[in-house]
């Protein structure tokens, strides 16, 4: 202990005396691009906030995403965590195809997260 607080203490001075001083920090990683939707498109992805996966469309409504939709496509019911509208109107969402078992919408030129226990499976404007 006494060699190593030693040691410290002469680093220290021959930092003062070279004029820097030896700083500690971490810098954080860079966040990943959140809601990456572009304008007039609807978005929706298995990460929360924007992140994860992502699916695309710039159709008003579709009547069953799983159609393009890879994530939505694959065993295991991938949840949608998170949406984007980036489009001129509220965007209403299904939980089945053909606009069946309504969970909810989202305003034009809004986003957020929801409650991450259903696929969104249609959508339609509101």
């Amino acid at each position: 202990m006494r060699a190593t607080r030693s040691l410290f203490v002469a680093s220290m001075a021959l930092a003062a005396t070279l004029g820097t001083v030896p700083l500690a920090s971490a810098s954080p990683a860079p966040a990943p691009a959140a809601y990456n939707c572009p304008a007039a498109y609807f978005c929706i992805y298995s990460g929360w906030n924007g992140t994860g996966e992502r699916c695309i469309w710039q159709s008003a409504q579709r009547a069953n995403t799983a159609d393009d939709c890879g994530f939505i496509q694959r065993p295991g019911e991938v949840k949608v965590l998170s949406v984007a509208n980036k489009t001129t109107h509220r965007k209403q969402y299904y939980k089945a195809t053909n606009y069946n078992q309504r969970m909810g919408s989202t305003p034009a030129n809004a986003e957020g997260n929801l409650m991450g226990n259903y696929q969104i499976r249609s959508f339609r404007p509101q």
